[in-house]
């Protein structure tokens, strides 16, 4: 059985840091791409990051808003993703969700991907 477990949300000051872990487990997750998104509430489901891991050159891909605070990257021995949120702000504030494609994919198209966490919840104060 699949299992994305997402760790590290919370509560946070605008301006502030927050690093977000995702645990893969289950499946053989190589040559695969793994994302995170968010949803905030009354908003639709939103890409953040991708990266290609295992079998490739772990390329990542970012949305325009978060590419210059945010980082993902992963640890592929320990079958971890990671998503390293910087200079945080209010807007952030949303449901992320881990993702797993079996393959790899473009990164920033929700249904090209097949599993999926249950989420963890960040808040950033003003």
């Amino acid at each position: 059985q699949v299992q994305l477990v997402e760790s590290g949300g919370g509560l946070v000051q605008a301006g502030g840091s927050l690093r977000l872990s995702c645990a893969a487990s289950g499946h053989t997750f190589s040559s695969t791409t793994m994302g995170w998104f968010r949803q905030a509430p009354g908003k639709e489901r939103e890409f953040v990051a991708s990266i290609n891991w295992r079998w490739s050159d772990g390329a990542t891909k970012y949305a325009d808003s978060v590419k210059v605070q945010f980082a993902i990257s992963s640890n592929n021995a320990m079958n971890m993703v990671y998503l390293q949120m910087n200079s945080m702000k209010p807007e952030a504030t949303a449901v992320y969700y881990c993702a797993g494609a079996e393959a790899y994919r473009s990164g920033d198209y929700y249904k090209d991907y097949k599993y999926w966490g249950q989420g963890t919840q960040v808040t950033v104060s003003s």
